[in-house]
């Protein structure tokens, strides 16, 4: 069981008519964008990709979040939906640096395009408790 997610909004810039979605949103898009070249990724089996309903950035969009226990919940938005292979590569190598730094810290320095800018959010960790931490050993061992 993986502990990193990438969360992708996939009702991100959605076209409604009638009070309904209509069409392929640009989030939908994002995501099977990312999921061609997940299997690809070195660290396919450290993360999951999330398909979330909303992620209440819509005037920010598109949105992708980078979250794991005990670490900081990093929100980016202004993501193009068509994204390109450098680009892709460039947010797999930011969860990277992510999955990498024990907090979870992305500077903005360190940080690859597309992901430098568009920070919408950086949410500092939840603890996790001792308690957890044993019931998680119990449960994977």
């Amino acid at each position: 069981m993986t502990a990193h997610t990438i969360f992708v909004c996939t009702t991100c810039a959605s076209k409604w008519e009638n009070g309904k979605r209509v069409g392929e949103s640009g989030g939908e898009k994002l995501l099977k964008r990312l999921q061609s070249d997940y299997p690809n990724w070195q660290l396919n089996t450290e993360f999951v990709i999330q398909p979330v309903e909303c992620m209440s950035a819509c005037s920010r969009s598109c949105v992708i979040s980078f979250a794991s226990p005990g670490k900081n919940t990093y929100l980016f938005g202004d993501i193009s939906a068509d994204l390109t292979a450098a680009e892709v590569n460039g947010v797999f190598d930011c969860a990277s640096k992510y999955y990498l730094h024990p907090e979870g810290s992305l500077p903005w320095a360190e940080r690859p395009e597309p992901l430098k800018k568009g920070i919408l959010a950086r949410i500092p960790a939840v603890p996790i408790s001792l308690e957890n931490k044993n019931m998680e050993l119990e449960v994977c061992n």
